[in-house]
């Protein structure tokens, strides 16, 4: 039996206010950006133990975990594909919070990178509704994808204009945000295998429970490594947008998931992809042309 109006508007609702506190919390980490250390090499657990300790910062972490469980919650009864789409709005907040209080701007191509990325999000959550489930995960493709996906993460920082501005670090973000969601499904699978008290135990057994620990750890570190560096207009909606391509080129890959089998919503996929690739690019570049501006100046 379907949910009731108000049900729905309930859960979407959820999904609403989830976005607004996600946003805000990254908010409240970006607004520190400038004055906290950078976590790297040896002092990386110094730098962290700082952040933690400074009131804006860790209140703005707490809000974000606020902010997942309400979304876990809106999820648990609205359809995947309208949660996802309102989500993006947090992306848009972000932004609007950046520009109106943080003072930051943007120049047309960024803008044009930042608008792209919005409507790919958008048209990537309104393809979520066809799609052909998955099935069990294939290690060897999946440990070759996430390979393959840090590779790519890696290859920025080999370029010192994107390591200096931080688009590397925004872009190393993204990805490790992406694995964490893409090895939180064969943990999800193994939770449902067994009973809920028996899952609990196995699950800290299971090589998944670490992974997903590591990579959201790493994802965060990374991106308020970016904040330090780069404009949150461009660091966090280039990071918001690999996070959420990574995951579904690696169910294509390791869980033998398809693109839908609707037309239209097959064609909404692929265009989102190259939307989001494309406004990556440009925001990538164009943060690059800007500091190398600056410095030439």
């Amino acid at each position: 039996m379907g949910d009731s109006p108000s049900q729905l508007a309930f859960y979407l609702g959820l999904g609403i206010l989830a976005s607004v506190l996600l946003a805000a919390g990254l908010f409240m980490m970006k607004s520190r950006g400038a004055v906290l250390p950078v976590a790297h090499g040896s002092g990386t657990m110094r730098a962290v133990l700082v952040w933690i300790r400074d009131p804006m910062w860790s209140g703005g972490l707490g809000v974000q975990t606020v902010g997942y469980a309400v979304y876990i919650a809106a999820l648990s009864d609205a359809p995947v594909s309208l949660v996802a789409v309102m989500m993006q709005g947090g992306i848009a907040l972000f932004v609007i919070f950046a520009v109106v209080f943080l003072r930051e701007k943007a120049n047309a191509r960024e803008w044009a990178g930042i608008i792209g990325i919005l409507v790919a999000m958008v048209v990537l959550g309104l393809s979520l509704r066809g799609g052909v489930a998955g099935s069990e995960a294939n290690a060897q493709a999946l440990w070759t994808f996430s390979a393959i996906s840090m590779g790519a993460a890696a290859a920025p920082f080999a370029f010192a204009r994107l390591r200096r501005s931080g688009m590397a670090t925004a872009i190393a973000s993204g990805v490790a945000f992406g694995l964490g969601s893409l090895y939180t499904k064969p943990l999800a699978d193994a939770f449902a295998a067994h009973s809920v008290a028996d899952s609990l135990l196995r699950m800290f057994g299971h090589q998944w429970l670490y992974l997903v620990s590591a990579t959201n750890i790493a994802g965060l570190i990374l991106l308020q490594n970016s904040f330090h560096s780069a404009r949150g207009i461009i660091a966090m909606p280039l990071s918001s947008a690999i996070s959420n391509v990574v995951p579904i080129l690696g169910g294509m890959a390791a869980f033998a998931e398809s693109l839908p089998t609707e037309r239209v919503a097959a064609a909404l996929r692929i265009a989102a992809f190259v939307l989001t690739i494309g406004s990556s690019a440009l925001l990538a570049v164009s943060e690059e042309v800007s500091q190398h501006g600056l410095q030439a100046g």
